[in-house]
């Protein structure tokens, strides 16, 4: 089952601004958000998990 992430739990693991979150996505660097509703947006856990990861190996 997938788990969707809200953009506080987001900006928490990542460690990054809501303003670089959104200028990430806009350049393609970040995985895309969800639409959930008109007003509401999340983001697939393994899409996020999986960023970290390559941002991990690509500094080791």
């Amino acid at each position: 089952m997938k788990k969707l992430l809200r953009i506080k739990a987001v900006m928490e693991i990542t460690g990054l601004s809501r303003t670089v979150l959104y200028r990430l996505m806009d350049d393609g660097e970040f995985p895309k958000s969800i639409q959930l509703s008109p007003r509401a947006v999340a983001w697939d856990s393994d899409a996020v998990q999986d960023w970290i990861k390559a941002k991990l190996k690509a500094a080791a």
